[in-house]
C-alpha cells in the first residue's frame, strides 16, 4: 500500500511539474515571437511572459510544499486570466486564442469532476463576458497588427494544439497506461488468490474426508451399537462440513453457496448412509434459490444434519417407510425460515431442548442461537417437525461452547 501511494505521489509530481515547465516554455516562446516576429508590443507579450514566470515559480514552490491542488489551481487561474486578457486584446470573440479556454476546461476534467465543473462555469462566464464586450462596442484595442493577424492565428492554434497534445494528451496517455498496468497487476493478483483459495478449500475438504474415513475405520472395531452410532454421527457432522468446502472448490463464486443443491446432496448422503441405498425414505425439498455465505452455511448445515439424523434414527425406525421434509424460504427483511422434520413416530411430549440429555437436540439449540434465530416444534403435523427462523450471520464461525 505504501509503495502504491508513493507511486501515485510520484505520478502527481511528474504531471504538475511537466505542465508547469512546458507551459512556461511555450508561453515564453509565444511572448518572444510576439515581440520579435509579429510586432506585437502591447499587453499580449507581457501576459505571455508573466504567465511563463508565474508557472516557473509555481513549479519551484511545488517542490517545497507538494500540494497538488494548490499548484494546479495557480496554474489554471493564471492560464484563465491570461487567456481572457489576450483574447480581449486580439479580437475579442473572434480571437483565434479563444480555443485555449476549452483546453482549460479539458485539463480541469482530467484532474477530477469537481474542478471540471468549476472551471467549466468560469470559462462559460468568461466567454459570455467576452462576447458581451465584443458586441457592446466597448473600446478595447486589437493590438495585433493587420499584417500579423494570420501568423498570430497560426501560432495561437499551434500553441493550443501543442498544449493539448504535448502536455495533457501525453499525461493522459501515461495515466491510461499506468492504470492499464495496475489493472493487469490486480487481475494477476486476483487470479493467484483465487487459485490459492480453491486450493485451501480443496485441502480442507480432503482433510475432513480423511477424518471421516478415520472415524469410519475406527467404528468398525466397535461392538457397542450406541458408541458406533455416536461415531457415525460424528462422521456425518464432518461430512456435512466437507460437502460445503467441496462445493466452494468446484464453483467460481467462493463467497456464496447454492443451498438447494447442498441440502439435497447432504440429505441424500445421510439417508443412504443410515438407511442404505435401497431405503424407503422419500425426500421432499422445497427450497428457494438461496445463496448463503460460508459462515452461515456451516452451522445451518450442521443443524440440518442433526435434525435429519434424529429423524432417521428415532422418527422413522428400522426399514419402515417415511418422509423427510425440508423447506427453506426467504422471510421478511433479512430473515430465513427453515421448516424441517419427518412423518415418523414423533418426539415424546416430556422432551424439550431445556431438559434433553441428547447431544443432537443440544446441538440444534446451540446452532440456532449461533444463527441468531429461534426454534419451535410444530405439533400440528405428524411426526417431529421444527420451524427455525434465523439470519445470515456474516461473521467467523463461532465456538459451540
Amino acid at each position: 500500500m505504501k509503495k502504491e501511494g508513493k507511486l501515485r505521489q510520484q505520478n502527481k509530481d511528474s504531471i504538475i511539474l511537466k505542465v508547469n515547465y512546458f507551459s512556461s516554455i511555450s508561453s515564453l516562446v509565444m511572448g518572444v515571437a510576439c515581440l520579435f516576429l509579429l510586432d506585437i508590443y502591447k499587453v499580449i507579450p507581457l501576459v505571455f511572459i508573466a504567465h511563463a514566470i508565474i508557472n516557473c515559480c509555481n513549479a519551484i514552490l511545488y517542490k517545497k510544499h507538494k500540494k497538488f491542488e494548490l499548484s494546479y489551481n495557480i496554474n489554471s487561474i493564471s492560464s484563465l486570466i491570461g487567456s481572457f486578457i489576450i483574447i480581449l486584446f486580439s479580437g475579442g470573440i473572434n480571437s483565434p486564442f479563444i480555443f485555449i479556454l476549452a483546453i482549460i476546461v479539458f485539463a480541469a476534467y482530467t484532474t477530477n469532476k469537481f474542478y471540471g465543473k468549476k472551471y467549466l462555469y468560469l470559462v462559460i462566464t468568461a466567454v459570455v463576458a467576452i462576447f458581451g464586450l465584443s458586441i457592446s462596442g466597448y473600446p478595447i484595442e486589437n493590438v495585433v497588427p493587420e499584417t500579423s493577424k494570420s501568423i498570430f492565428s497560426f501560432l495561437s492554434i499551434m500553441y493550443s494544439v501543442y498544449i493539448l497534445g504535448a502536455i495533457f494528451g501525453k499525461n493522459l496517455s501515461n495515466t491510461h497506461y499506468n492504470l492499464y498496468q495496475s489493472k493487469k497487476e490486480l487481475e494477476k493478483q486476483h487470479r493467484v488468490k483465487e487459485v490459492l483459495l480453491k486450493e485451501i478449500h480443496h485441502r480442507v475438504k480432503n482433510n475432513l474426508q480423511t477424518v471421516s474415513s478415520l472415524l469410519n475405520l475406527q467404528s468398525r472395531n466397535i461392538n457397542d451399537e450406541q458408541v458406533k452410532y455416536l461415531m457415525k454421527s460424528s462422521q456425518n457432522r464432518v461430512v456435512s462440513m466437507s460437502i460445503i468446502h467441496e462445493m466452494l472448490y468446484m464453483r467460481e463464486d467462493f463467497s456464496k453457496i447454492e443451498y438447494k443443491s447442498y441440502v439435497e446432496e447432504l440429505s441424500t448422503y445421510l439417508i443412504n448412509s443410515m438407511k442404505g441405498i435401497n431405503n424407503k425414505i422419500k425426500l421432499n425439498l422445497d427450497i428457494d434459490d438461496i445463496k448463503l455465505d460460508i459462515d452461515t452455511a456451516i452451522p445451518l448445515g450442521l443443524l440440518i444434519n442433526e435434525t435429519v439424523s434424529n429423524s432417521l434414527k428415532y422418527g422413522i425406525k428400522d426399514d419402515t417407510e417415511g418422509e423427510i421434509n425440508i423447506a427453506l424460504k426467504k422471510g421478511a427483511e433479512k430473515d430465513y425460515i427453515l421448516n424441517i422434520g419427518d412423518n415418523g413416530v414423533g418426539l415424546a411430549e416430556d422432551i424439550s431442548f431445556s431438559n434433553t440429555k441428547t447431544l443432537g437436540l443440544k446441538l440444534m439449540h446451540n446452532l440456532t442461537r449461533q444463527l441468531k434465530g429461534s426454534i419451535t416444534q410444530d405439533s400440528t403435523k405428524k411426526g417431529t417437525n421444527y420451524s427455525i427462523k434465523f439470519q445470515e450471520i456474516g461473521q467467523p464461525f463461532p465456538s459451540l461452547n
